[in-house]
């Protein structure tokens, strides 16, 4: 017998070291941010402090941070480059970039970015307590019957004995300090409430791809350079 598994969805991961003094600066510098928050009443109970809501959202154009994207292309690059894609002929754009805390047992919602083409998560301070990288599956290829793999009813009952890889709704991709994750923007994803008051803080950003030289190439956002604003 074979099982044949198609239509994967690559999620990159790797690690970003930088030293020590660096990685502290970054911290305090965020944690600045979240004193000096612009929008403090949009907080939800127990969700995390994200910068992108409260006026933080273009990290990279704090030189505090040039560092870390540069390190941050290089990964970038390497998940293009396992995909096959040529880089060269791609302008990156960072379009946001922003800062998460979570404290407290506070958790980040699922959501996708449906306004870029690629995303990234980097995790700059992080116990190994602490909650993980939640990946959800909205295709659900697998499901010959409508919600057979998410219904708790059918799972109390037993009719699905266990979620398999080929099955499971959600993931749960275990990350460490300093780990970096790319993934297509357009995948739901979130995390869980952590287990305890730990503080973790990550970095995540959004990225757009512009076609160097777009002639003929029809599925590829051309240059700026042949934009127009109207």
């Amino acid at each position: 017998m074979k099982i044949h598994n198609f239509f994967p969805l690559s999620i990159f991961q790797d690690q970003i070291q930088i030293s020590v003094e660096e990685k502290n600066s970054l911290i305090n510098e965020i944690r600045k941010m979240k004193d000096s928050s612009k929008n403090p009443d949009y907080k939800l109970k127990n969700a995390s402090w994200t910068g992108d809501t409260q006026g933080f959202e273009y990290l990279h154009k704090n030189k505090v941070f040039d560092k870390l994207f540069e390190e941050i292309k290089k990964k970038i690059i390497l998940y293009l480059d396992f995909l096959k894609v040529d880089h060269k002929q791609l302008d990156f754009f960072l379009s946001r970039s922003w800062a998460t805390i979570s404290n407290n047992k506070e958790a980040i919602a699922r959501h996708q970015h449906l306004q870029s083409h690629i995303s990234y998560a980097y995790y700059l301070k992080k116990s190994s307590e602490d909650s993980n990288f939640i990946l959800h599956d909205e295709i659900h290829r697998n499901e010959f019957i409508p919600a057979l793999f998410r219904s708790t009813t059918l799972q109390k009952e037993q009719v699905v004995k266990e979620p398999t890889y080929a099955s499971a709704p959600r993931v749960s991709l275990d990350v460490k300090e300093d780990d970096i994750v790319i993934f297509p923007s357009k995948t739901p994803h979130g995390t869980d409430q952590g287990p305890n008051n730990n503080e973790r803080i990550s970095i995540s950003g959004d990225v757009i791809f512009l076609a160097k030289n777009s002639n003929l190439l029809e599925h590829l956002t051309p240059s700026f350079d042949n934009w127009k604003k109207i």
